[in-house]
């Protein structure tokens, strides 16, 4: 290969990992490691099979996937047309573009090889470079450009690389997180062709409601793509990059650089909570069904009224749990899908009504709990109107406080959230203070609190040496009321 041009080329166009390792040496500065070799297999083996990786810091794959890939795909086997590279912003946009013209223009080896190359600007104000013999081009553009139906020539985009479109910032709030979900899905994804377009995206492990941690969700439901986390140290503390970090004395000298929460979050991918987070996302405990041979003694309701409809306005809230159990053993189980949206009083007051009749289904013991503050009151009026058994709910005002007291039951995993229908549930809960609404928030301290107060005691039947026991129809109205909860002490 370093005597003949013909069988360097051959071989390097075939390859990306002898492409990387003639042409990139200087990147090179340890053995490569199994891991790197997967990703350079993982990129090989097919030109359309979508690409997610998840690597701790200093894994080397923006390097590969996002400096020498697009290079390789246009010079190598497969030959890509339209290569489209999105960070973040533009200036990292434009930083990743610069260090593939500067591999191009530089890398003298690779230029006499493969070249020539040009730079230019395009009609879309974004910058490119062109690749004259093949007349392919990459483009470096960010997630606060619009690229929605952008063409190169007769080429729709065929490769889309996505390198680090989230920060530690971003993925704060659910309204940024279901934005840049929104964009991917609506404007990324679109602009290539079914069968013919490869999506590889790079990134950390942010959060669990992430963009990277939504699609590796997709791909676990069937979304095709192959889908990669590789930490430094896996769950038997073996390492990942022995030419790098050959033992764990190398690896505790890399921890004390960074401090151990910057060191778990960005090296072992570890969501770590911040330091003001009430409820850390590793706290909630989940069910897939209510257990059959439990009883359920009551259901709790709680309604968090907000009466605006305008966009900006906080949203109504109504959340219903299960207690079941008895004495120590009781559990909370919150039921899936609870109400959170803007409506009118009057809408509010038929959506709690038909909950209400939803969870009589499953026990006839429920109540419901308004908070007893300003216009809130008027519900608690209209709803006892109704007929329904509503009690007000007397709150100050420091949520932080009233979740913080309550948050041993969410610990403990006495109060548990179903698998599925809780997800933005458990988002306002853990995103307590960061994320834009916590009304879901709000219901849910008072369903825990109502049980704190009125705890399920075990039901204790006292005989009397009374006739009326001995009535066939006064025992099965007795134990209908016993079955039904409705003998607490």
């Amino acid at each position: 290969m370093i005597k003949d041009v013909k069988i360097r080329t051959a071989s390097v166009t075939k390859s990306m990992y002898l492409f990387f390792h003639f042409y990139f040496p200087h990147y090179i500065t340890y053995p490569t490691a199994g891991f790197q070799k997967q990703i350079f297999h993982s990129i090989e083996k097919s030109e359309t099979e979508d690409l997610f990786i998840i690597a701790f810091r200093g894994s080397g794959k923006s390097t590969i996937v996002t400096t020498a890939y697009p290079i390789w795909a246009i010079l190598g086997r497969q030959q890509k047309k339209f290569v489209v590279l999105i960070c973040q912003t533009r200036n990292q946009a434009r930083q990743q573009l610069g260090n593939i013209k500067s591999e191009l223009e530089t890398n003298e080896l690779l230029k006499n090889d493969l070249g020539p190359f040009s730079e230019d600007a395009d009609e879309w104000g974004i910058w490119s470079l062109v690749f004259k013999k093949s007349g392919a081009r990459i483009i470096a553009a960010s997630t606060e450009q619009s690229i929605r139906g952008i063409r190169h020539r007769q080429w729709r985009p065929d490769l889309i690389i996505l390198d680090d479109v989230q920060d530690v910032n971003s993925v704060k709030t659910l309204e940024s997180r279901q934005n840049l979900s929104q964009w991917f899905h609506q404007d990324v994804i679109p602009l290539g062709e079914p069968g013919k377009t490869r999506i590889v995206a790079v990134g950390n492990l942010l959060h669990q409601d992430s963009l990277m941690m939504r699609i590796k969700q997709e791909i676990e439901k069937g979304r095709s793509g192959v889908f990669k986390i590789i930490p430094l140290l896996d769950n038997k503390d073996r390492i990942a990059w022995l030419g790098k970090y050959p033992n764990m004395a190398a690896v505790e000298e890399e921890k004390l650089r960074h401090g151990n929460i910057a060191f778990e979050r960005e090296f072992n991918l570890r969501i770590i909570s911040d330091d003001d987070q009430v409820i850390p996302f590793e706290w909630i405990k989940t069910y897939d069904d209510i257990p059959k041979d439990v009883t359920v003694s009551k259901i709790i309701m709680a309604v968090d009224l907000a009466i605006s409809e305008k966009d900006t306005a906080d949203k109504t809230a109504v959340v219903s749990a299960a207690i079941c159990g008895w004495g120590k053993e009781a559990k909370i189980y919150f039921l899936p899908h609870p109400v959170n949206k803007r409506m009118d009083f009057a809408t509010m007051l038929e959506k709690v009504k038909n909950v209400f009749q939803a969870n009589l289904n499953i026990c006839q013991n429920v109540k419901i709990l308004v908070e007893d503050v300003g216009y809130q009151r008027a519900a608690i009026q209209a709803l006892s109107g109704e007929g329904l058994p509503v009690e007000g709910f007397k709150v100050n005002d420091d949520k932080r406080a009233r979740l913080i007291t309550v948050s041993g039951l969410i610990k403990n995993g006495q109060a548990v959230f179903p698998k599925i229908g809780s997800e933005i549930q458990v988002q306002q809960i853990t995103g307590f203070g960061v994320e834009r609404f916590d009304d879901l928030v709000d219901s849910t301290t008072m369903i825990l609190f109502d049980f704190l107060k009125e705890p399920p005691y075990l039901p204790t039947v006292v005989w009397l040496d009374n006739p009326w026991h001995n009535k066939e129809r006064d025992i099965d109205n007795f134990f209908d009321d016993f079955r039904q909860g409705r003998f607490l002490r």
